[in-house]
């Protein structure tokens, strides 16, 4: 069963959780092999930016979605085990998980809805649409890996791959998740909540810092959606020769790249296509392969 580390730990977290998106972030503006794409200016632009204002716009929503993005990342995070050591390995650590995101779900619809603007809350509505197809096969998938392991401690999913991994014999579950993240971060193929066809969508009208702290929690929501596919589907520490916390940081930097390069590799897909794939592709195979696993359990 995994460790708990000290309360201190909830204070560095965060900082941890911002060092690795910002690696992230510089990644992909590398693949881009576009010079105007670097984080880094970007952020000094937008701190002297000056904040943008709608008619009649709710400001106590619209502050209260673009904070509660980055809250909701770095609270899903308090079960993720580096190695085998957690933050806090709740006994309900995988329920934790998917309620946070839940909460992120939330988080982007109110910073779509605040504004009052047209464009923004038609970004807010593509990701109800959205969440509302990825969320089910994504439910799905992380549920058969706690059925695999039998328990939904994500310290106890992680020692029941000590011998295999989760990857090997649940390949759909795996492949859904991985495709289900990026569709909670609205990244990549999925990014129709902020796609240019409407200006930015859900942060259309976003500027400065407000603008920051929103498309800063989504870079954290992804690192935080791919680093959690390790302790679920890839073993979490488990490893020879290195020690549990470096393979760890080796399976979560593979899985990153891996989906910053589909970002560059792969077009956006139309959200009524996403919606039909989800609904007739994904969810039936995530309800087949939860049905092996727990056939395999049965026989155990």
């Amino acid at each position: 069963m995994a460790e708990t580390t000290p309360l201190w730990a909830v204070a560095v977290l965060p900082f941890v959780l911002v060092l690795v998106a910002l690696g992230t972030a510089h990644f992909d503006a590398l693949l881009a092999a576009d010079p105007a794409a670097n984080p880094g200016r970007e952020v000094l632009r937008l701190l002297v930016q000056q904040r943008r204002r709608t008619n009649a716009a709710d400001e106590l929503l619209t502050r209260l979605g673009v904070v509660l993005l980055p809250v909701a990342a770095v609270l899903a995070a308090v079960v993720l085990p580096l190695g085998f050591r957690s933050v806090s390995d709740l006994a309900d650590g995988i329920v934790w998980f998917n309620a946070m995101e839940a909460l992120a779900w939330a988080a982007v619809w109110l910073a779509g809805w605040g504004p009052n603007s047209t464009l923004s809350l038609i970004g807010g509505y593509r990701f109800l649409a959205q969440g509302l197809a990825y969320e089910l096969p994504h439910m799905l998938a992380i549920t058969t890996a706690a059925l695999g392991a039998e328990s939904l401690r994500v310290g106890d999913v992680v020692d029941a791959q000590s011998g295999l991994w989760f990857a090997v014999w649940m390949p759909a579950a795996f492949v859904i998740y991985l495709l289900s993240a990026m569709g909670m971060a609205f990244w990549g193929p999925f990014d129709q909540p902020v796609g240019r066809d409407v200006a930015g969508g859900a942060a259309a009208e976003l500027s400065g810092v407000d603008r920051i702290v929103f498309l800063g929690g989504r870079w954290l929501l992804f690192v935080v959606a791919a680093a959690v596919s390790v302790p679920l589907f890839l073993g979490g520490g488990h490893g020879p020769l290195l020690p549990g916390w470096a393979w760890t940081l080796l399976k979560t930097a593979a899985v990153l790249a891996l989906l910053v390069w589909v970002r560059r590799r792969v077009p956006g897909v139309r959200m009524e296509r996403y919606v039909e794939l989800a609904w007739v592709v994904l969810t039936p195979l995530a309800i087949l392969q939860a049905l092996v696993v727990a056939l395999v359990v049965l026989n155990r």
